[in-house]
């Protein structure tokens, strides 16, 4: 089970949105690329970098700064946000991104998909996020009438690397994940599954890894390890301890 750190970047600063409202933001850094090198540092091998001035605008903002999180850090990153089209995904694999997460152009689009799944094998992720089951676009300011699950379905066949599921009711809430809505997502697909949104105690942590053997290969943590309501290392060591 992987742990996966959240940097969201706005405005060139780092920062944290509650159920993804531009306007509910709390400041954690200037210096996004220093925060990522942080996580580096206390042991993290994937880092989740989330353009959120591209997912709001449709296209790639803060790019600079997210290149210089992939030529500074010694990890993988997995980058989000605004991206969708060939160019905007070539950018960043010829920069040595890890992956590339797609959003609202999987909803919209999803042939899409499949083409860039084509080019970048194993290198495509796609960002479901739900607000009461149904997937929510653009910068989550609307809500689809299409289920999770069937979009999850839908892609499938398109060679999907993985999905990563968030739960917007529950992001930045500090309240614990939706574990149903994440069982109910993970058992729908057989595409391994990321979760995100509301992993707040090291009880959550736990929870999550009791759903590994339905497909949920890793969880990302952003306002709870900013906040220090959660220590990192210290979950390192209980997925540690889960996996002995």
């Amino acid at each position: 089970m992987r742990i996966i750190p959240a940097v969201d970047i706005k405005a060139g600063q780092c920062v944290r949105l509650v159920q993804g409202q531009a306007d509910q933001e709390t400041v954690y850094s200037n210096d996004p690329v220093a925060m990522a090198c942080h996580w580096d540092e206390e042991g993290a091998q994937l880092i989740h970098v989330v353009d959120l001035d591209g997912a709001f605008d449709g296209k790639p903002v803060n790019v600079e700064i997210i290149k210089n999180i992939i030529y500074n850090s010694t990890v993988d990153i997995q980058i989000g946000g605004g991206i969708r089209t060939m160019d905007a995904l070539s950018a960043y694999f010829d920069a040595g991104a890890y992956r590339i997460i797609l959003g609202t152009i999987a909803h919209q689009q999803p042939e899409f998909v499949e083409q860039a799944c084509k080019k970048y094998p194993g290198k495509i992720l796609v960002g479901i996020d739900a607000r009461n089951g149904k997937v929510a676009i653009q910068g989550w300011r609307e809500v689809s009438n299409q289920s999770a699950a069937d979009l999850a379905k839908s892609l499938e066949s398109a060679g999907v690397a993985g999905y990563i599921f968030t739960d917007i009711s529950k992001d930045g809430m500090m309240q614990g994940p939706n574990l149903e809505q994440i069982k109910e997502f993970a058992s729908a697909t057989t595409t391994p599954v990321i979760a995100s949104g509301g992993v707040s105690r090291i009880e959550d942590v736990i929870n999550l890894l009791a759903l590994e053997k339905e497909g949920v290969e890793g969880m990302i943590i952003g306002k709870a390890l900013y906040d220090k309501k959660l220590d990192y290392r210290e979950i390192l060591k209980k997925v540690k301890e889960h996996a002995g």
